[in-house]
């Protein structure tokens, strides 16, 4: 069981191109109502360079807002894969 609050990763999966990153830095931003800076966001990308694997920290206050979240990462068609 996950105490609140918390700093909580969540990881997000995309293709590589110019601006998935500031895209999900940008949601990111939106869903916590405040501004998520570059430094809270982690990159990864494949062998052959064609995914890129995000690891975005952010401090939630309950449950509810994770599976918030979770919600809208679901819904983005951009988003291929998240943990």
């Amino acid at each position: 069981m996950i105490e609140y609050p918390t700093v909580y990763a969540f990881k997000v999966m995309g293709r590589t191109d110019s601006d998935f990153a500031e895209f999900i830095r940008q949601m990111f931003s939106r869903l916590m109502g405040r501004e998520v800076s570059q430094d809270s966001i982690s990159q990864n990308y494949s062998n052959q360079g064609n995914y890129v694997s995000l690891t975005v920290s952010v401090y939630l206050l309950s449950e509810e807002h994770r599976k918030t979240i979770y919600g809208a990462l679901h819904k983005e068609k951009r988003i291929l894969y998240y943990l």
